[in-house]
């Protein structure tokens, strides 16, 4: 069942065209990879889906609602039902890990009680499960500041977690991080997306981590869709419609990747793409 719908969406900086009329539907419960280059439009599609930038056209439709329409409490309320998980974190590191995932619920309860940290025993029991879900329930009373930055973009999964999302949208959440953080945080959003149904768009540039995690995968080259489908179509002639460089070039930037090769590339021997 398709829940979020982008139709003819487009954003323009100035002179230059970030995002190209793109329309794409995503199931609900699906886990979608946006791959391409940096400058792609990867980030300026998510943030439109999530309103942190207005489109310059189209429009973004979610279960039959115009989300580019919303206004005041609704957009809001699209906001916490849109969670954002970001590359740089965005915590704030001199606050301990419970009240940065506690700030998830920011949009759920009374402003006067937010600012002064009056938070239910509901909302943190809440907050204590989704750190233990993902093994950070120790580190609930340590500011985030002392943290890996694995832990960081953990303890950012657990505040969008607490939001209670449909969808969570994550730009370049591992970009950072070293490969077992990596995997960590890979395998916190697969949990989300399998055990608790919640729809993943998420931001990546290794390719082989897209595959292994991804059921869909959705390429960008200059603010249009290139690709879209499957991790096993993901051909080298596909590679090159998303990089402009050939598949073996693509393997130097990420390291593992499996391509099918292509049949028209005969020409490329099979022992390059592994």
């Amino acid at each position: 069942m398709t829940s979020l719908s982008l139709r003819q969406l487009s954003k323009r900086f100035d002179n230059t065209l970030a995002v190209d009329g793109v329309s794409l539907d995503f199931e609900a419960g699906s886990f979608v990879g946006i791959i391409g280059r940096s400058g792609a439009g990867k980030s300026t599609l998510l943030r439109m889906i999530n309103r942190l930038n207005e489109p310059t056209e189209g429009s973004v439709v979610f279960n039959g609602n115009v989300v580019t329409d919303l206004q005041g409490k609704d957009l809001n309320q699209w906001r916490r039902n849109c969670a954002m998980v970001f590359q740089q974190f965005n915590l704030i590191g001199r606050l301990d890990v419970l009240t940065n995932v506690l700030m998830g619920r920011l949009t759920s309860v009374p402003t006067w009680r937010a600012m002064l940290t009056l938070w239910s025993d509901a909302d943190k029991l809440e907050a204590l499960e989704a750190l233990d879900r993902f093994g950070m329930a120790e580190f609930a009373a340590q500011r985030c500041d002392q943290l890996s930055g694995g832990q960081q973009q953990r303890v950012a999964i657990c505040r969008a977690l607490v939001q209670r999302p449909q969808i969570i949208l994550a730009d370049e959440p591992i970009a950072s991080l070293d490969p077992r953080n990596t995997q960590m945080v890979m395998d916190a959003l697969r949990t989300i997306n399998q055990e608790m149904g919640i729809t993943v768009l998420c931001n990546l540039h290794d390719l082989d981590i897209a595959r292994d995690y991804c059921g869909r995968l959705v390429g960008m080259a200059a603010g249009k869709v290139v690709f879209d489908g499957a991790p096993d179509q993901l051909t080298p002639d596909a590679v090159k419609a998303l990089y402009g460089i050939e598949a073996h070039e693509a393997l130097q930037e990420a390291p593992g990747l499996h391509l099918q090769p292509a049949p028209i590339l005969s020409i490329l021997p099979s022992a390059q793409v592994h």
